[in-house]
């Protein structure tokens, strides 16, 4: 799509908003959050607000509410483990916190968004073992909030797991146009933490093959997949590594959640 397309869909959009502020106003249930929202212009939060209104109050089709419970986990995931580890002193070296800072408080607003969005059909934060020991607080990344190069090790997991986990799921947000924008929104934001947090780590910003990135051998099923050369019309494989870095790959939800599973207490 060029620029001027992009400007004229969030325009369209944003007319949307305006329209259907009023009428929120004037009667739509709309959580404190939700009306705080409004107040501030926050188009997330605005966002939530007009789905809610659209197939009226907790009336989302089942197969949007279980894919934004999906979502919710990973971004409860990953807001607290960022918040832990901006509350860990002397994790994070002094020159990188306000970037940290920075994912902190957007995986935070995710959070905001995909709860007001749920309402009551939101799904609880689990509890969270970061070691990725399944509760035993003693998995493979013990060290988490002890080491940065462990924190940062396992924030290029979460973030590279994320970005593949919406690509995977979009397609059954299609039903709804507004929610469809709001996830690509977060999914395009998840994208540019995968890849400053990778450029920290002074690893491609991009992922080469199905090549882990200089993290350990255990999160391979994170990149399995992106070896893929065949894309779209091509017949054969495109020559070069290039090709794979030009595409990513969507995960199942299966595949993410045997990810992230050993980071949740009790599995999901």
């Amino acid at each position: 799509m060029t620029s001027k397309g992009l400007l004229e869909t969030d325009l369209e959009l944003e007319a949307k908003l305006v329209s259907r502020r009023e009428a929120i106003r004037r009667g739509a249930a709309t959580s404190s959050t939700v009306a705080a929202g409004m107040a501030m212009a926050s188009v997330p939060i605005a966002l939530a607000a007009v789905a809610k209104d659209v197939f009226a109050q907790g009336a989302l089709p089942g197969v949007i509410v279980d894919v934004l419970n999906f979502a919710l986990t990973l971004e409860y995931l990953e807001a607290e483990f960022y918040t832990t580890g901006m509350n860990t002193p002397a994790l994070i070296r002094p020159e990188w916190r306000n970037q940290f800072d920075q994912i902190r408080k957007h995986e935070v607003a995710h959070v905001a968004f995909l709860k007001a969005t749920l309402g009551a059909r939101a799904v609880s934060k689990p509890t969270f073992d970061y070691t990725a020991g399944n509760g035993s607080r003693n998995g493979p990344f013990r060290d988490v909030f002890t080491n940065e190069q462990t924190f940062t090790a396992v924030a290029q997991a979460f973030e590279d797991t994320g970005v593949r986990a919406y690509k995977g799921q979009a397609a059954y947000l299609m039903g709804n146009r507004d929610i469809l924008v709001a996830a690509l929104r977060i999914h395009s934001v998840e994208a540019r933490h995968a890849g400053q947090i990778r450029r920290l780590r002074a690893q491609k910003a991009w992922i080469v093959g199905n090549s882990p990135g200089g993290l350990p051998p255990n999160t391979q099923p994170i990149y399995d997949g992106e070896a893929n050369r065949f894309h779209f019309i091509l017949a054969q494989p495109a020559s070069g590594i290039s090709m794979t870095h030009s595409f990513d790959e969507p995960l199942t939800k299966n595949q993410v959640l045997a990810i992230v599973n050993p980071f949740i207490v009790g599995g999901r």
